[in-house]
Order: structure tokens, then sequence, then C-alpha cells
């Protein structure tokens, strides 16, 4: 039963900065990793992580440094895809001696579980905050559909489709998503798009598909809901996901902090 962890947004900044002058976002990822670790007896053996975009703020080799410092501490196999506050080819180069980094282009990936199978594109656009698919990209994304065998399928991007009704955050979402939608809709077996970007955990249907965002690692996306509501974040708990086969995927939501318990229900019971 493959089981997947879903790291996103941890924008992580040069060691001793906070991001947007708030948020210690590598003491974040750090706690996750140590979250992850901490849980794997009750939660694993986890299969894959898979960090959905925004890996550092600015994209700076040394941000790239630091958040593989960190993430590799936890000794589970990872791979990523870029988002808009990353810089493909200076991920590109940090990455470089990982076999699921391509040496140009968009940086897709594809990997066989036995049952599963998990498809990452690169919907990041140099120098813009939306997103966009490359023909290229939609072209992988349809071989890649074609090895699935019946197995259930995970596709993961940075910038989700779908209108959150976070006005700051739609406008930047992903772009002419019309070809992704027509691709995926045709799969005929169970699918799951899953995304990051807007920081907090969001279900909604695209196409005939289910889409899921990614709560942020370390802060969220104010929820705000109101028109020209401005662009916020909130120190809200940072959280992952943990997609697992069971019958079909399912997904859980896995808080970052600690907390009291686990308690029995009823502890005189027998």
């Amino acid at each position: 039963m493959t089981k997947i962890i879903q790291i996103s947004d941890p924008h992580i900044v040069i060691k001793g900065e906070l991001a947007y002058g708030q948020v210690d976002t590598c003491t974040a990822l750090k706690k996750c990793v140590d979250k992850i670790k901490r849980i794997l007896p009750e939660i694993g053996p986890i299969d894959m992580i898979i960090v959905t975009g925004d890996l550092t703020d600015f994209g700076k080799k040394e941000e790239y440094s630091l958040f593989r410092e960190i993430v590799e501490e936890v000794g589970i196999p990872y791979r990523a895809i870029p988002g808009n506050h990353d810089n493909k080819l200076t991920m590109q180069k940090a990455f470089a001696d990982k076999d699921w980094m391509p040496i140009n282009g968009p940086i897709n990936w594809e990997l066989d579980f036995y049952d599963l199978k998990l498809i990452a594109l690169d919907t990041s656009i140099t120098g813009m905050a939306h997103g966009n698919l490359e023909s290229i990209s939609l072209d992988f994304l349809r071989a890649s559909l074609s090895t699935a065998n019946g197995r259930p399928v995970l596709v993961a991007t940075h910038h989700p489709p779908i209108i959150t009704g976070l006005e700051k955050m739609d406008i930047q979402n992903l772009r002419d998503s019309a070809g992704l939608k027509e691709i995926l809709s045709a799969h005929t077996g169970e699918l799951k798009l899953i995304c990051g970007h807007v920081h907090r955990n969001i279900v909604g249907q695209f196409g005939n598909k289910l889409c899921q965002i990614a709560p942020g690692v370390s802060h969220a996306v104010t929820m705000d809901l109101r028109i020209d509501a401005p662009n916020c974040l909130t120190k809200e708990p940072g959280s992952f996901l943990l997609h697992e086969i069971r019958d079909g995927i399912l997904s859980h939501q896995i808080l970052v902090d600690n907390y009291d318990g686990p308690f029995m229900f009823y502890p005189d019971s027998k």
C-alpha cells in the first residue's frame, strides 16, 4: 500500500531571516521533518515525499542548500516541482545530482509504484506569479497517463486550476487550463490532482476529477473571501498531507505542531 507525503510551500529563506518579515520558515520545515520522524511508526512506511512548489522564497542557491539540509534529515526519498517563488535554473543546478531532475526544460517527472502512478508537472513561468503548462508538459502528461495500466494516479502541480474565492490567489492560479482538464477528464481510471500555492487545504472539482490543494507547512493565506480583500498571510498551524492507497486514493491532513494525546476515549472500559 503506497504512501506519499505532500509538503507544500515551505518558502525557505536564508538562515536567520524571516519570510515576509514575519515567518520563520526554516524552523517550520524542521518541525515538519521532526513530526514526520516522530509519527513514522504510526503512519509509515512512507514511500516518497513530494514537495509541490515554492521550496524557497527567492530562488537563491543558499535557500535551496538550506532546504536540502533540512528535508534530507528525514531520510525518506523526495522529489519536487517548482513554484512561482522558485528559480527554475537555480533549482535544476541545486538538484543536479538527483536522477529525477531534468537538465533543462520543464521540471516534469513520473514515478511508478505497483499500486499507484505519480506524475508531476512544472507550471512555473519565469518572472510570473501565475502558472501555465507548456505543450511539452501536456504531451508528457498524455504519455505518462497511457502507462498507468489501471492503477490510481496522482497528478501534482504547484498552481491549482480551480477558483477558490481567495481573489488575490485566484488571479495567480493556473491559466489556460482547458487542455489539462480535457486530458484528465478523458482518463478513465481513478485520478486525483494535487496542488500547492494557496497554503490552505481546499478540495474542489476539476472537470470530472477531484482537485485538492495542500495547506502550507509554515503559514496560511488569510481566509478572506471578500472582493478586493488584501493579499495577507495568517500564522495558522502548518500542516501537510498524507496520500495513501486503500480503497482508492485516501488523503489525510497532519498538523506540524504537536498536541497532547493520544488519550483513551473511555479509559475505564475494557
